[in-house]
């Protein structure tokens, strides 16, 4: 397992899957073409360009291109790290057919090849070593943020609070939070929040 500081922008959530097998890190989906349209999510990959840096990898087909062009004309260059998986031809194991390019995408190429892909571009990655209080689900649960009959609502209060897009699941929230703050400053929101 690596670890990387940065979060990591993918198209869909095959791809998500592949990469949470080996990479420890905040993995986002653009839920493919839909970034288009979604302007909550545009903003909140801004905030987290901002705060923790973004990796944006997409496919090398011109979908993942097209994607790509335009998370760079949303969020600033200097915050997001382009990284560009090699043209492999070949067909996903869970797909009956190549895709329209023949290319593999981030999900149908090796561990190796995505670890090679973040060398080349410079992402600096450790063996994982966590030393913080993380937030767990656990925690959501205790403060009544999941699980429980006004959970919905009280995430949507947290979503507010701290800004971020109100679709997040439970789980994909824990992730957020330990991305955003620590596990002291979670607990003084809730307090703040009176949940």
């Amino acid at each position: 397992m690596i670890k990387i500081k940065q979060a990591i922008l993918v198209e869909g959530k095959y791809d998500a899957i592949k990469l949470s097998n080996f990479v420890d890190a905040l993995i986002l989906t653009t839920e493919g073409f839909g970034i288009f349209k979604n302007k909550e999510k545009q903003n909140f990959l801004r905030r987290i360009a901002k705060e923790k840096g973004l990796i944006v990898l997409t496919d090398s087909d011109s979908a993942g291109f097209m994607i790509r062009n335009f998370i760079s004309s949303c969020v600033p260059d200097k915050s997001v790290i382009n990284v560009y998986i090699p043209d492999i031809y070949g067909k996903e194991k869970r797909k009956t057919h190549h895709s329209a390019e023949g290319k593999l995408g981030v999900e149908g190429v090796s561990e190796e090849v995505i670890i090679n892909a973040f060398e080349k571009a410079g992402v600096a990655s450790i063996k994982t070593t966590k030393s913080k209080r993380e937030i767990t689900n656990i925690d959501l649960f205790e403060y009544g943020l999941s699980g429980r009959p006004n959970s919905a609502m009280k995430r949507k209060l947290l979503f507010k609070k701290l800004g971020l897009p109100e679709r997040l699941s439970a789980s994909a929230l824990v992730k957020v939070l330990n991305a955003f703050v620590t596990y002291e400053e979670f607990e003084n929101i809730i307090k703040d929040l009176d949940l």
